[in-house]
């Protein structure tokens, strides 16, 4: 069709990789999407490490290093689970999230305060490791989804 200015052309705009959903979910996605995370979790483990070494408190900084991997491991699979949804073109209903979610923090609590207790009272290091991680892994979360709202 032309007209007086020139030929008529249909604009679409076409979604970029990051945004279409790949056939199958993997594991790599997850971990190439949670880069910047998992950097942030192997700094406080090295940090605590560091810090607690040097008072000679090694299993207190293990204990610490160990909650910061078990915040890391429940945000990789977080990650996961909702790619996997994504990917499916699903839409899961309410109960069916709560659940997932409910069973996922009641092995990850049920793991914590076992290990909490059986290298007490250095083991009170692994839930300080597992808040501190969570905390930052939420603030590293939210920081984007502000800006993104905050641009119009």
């Amino acid at each position: 069709m032309t007209t007086p200015v020139g030929p008529v052309t249909a604009v679409t705009e076409q979604e970029s990789p990051s945004t279409v959903p790949e056939a199958r979910p993997s594991y790599w996605r997850v971990v190439r999407d949670q880069r910047k995370t998992i950097v942030v979790a192997f700094v406080l483990a090295g940090a605590a490490y560091w810090v607690l070494g040097q008072l000679d408190e090694w299993t207190l900084a293990g204990c610490i290093a160990g909650g910061v991997a078990l915040g890391l491991l429940n945000h990789l699979a977080t990650e996961y689970w909702l790619l996997r949804i994504i990917t499916s073109g699903e839409q899961p209903t309410r109960n069916k999230l709560a659940m997932s979610t409910l069973v996922r923090l009641l092995v990850l609590s049920v793991v914590a305060v076992g290990i909490a207790v059986w290298f007490w009272p250095d083991g009170i290091g692994l839930l300080f490791g597992l808040a501190i991680f969570r905390l930052i892994a939420l603030v590293m979360t939210t920081v984007p989804l502000l800006k993104e709202l905050k641009d119009p």
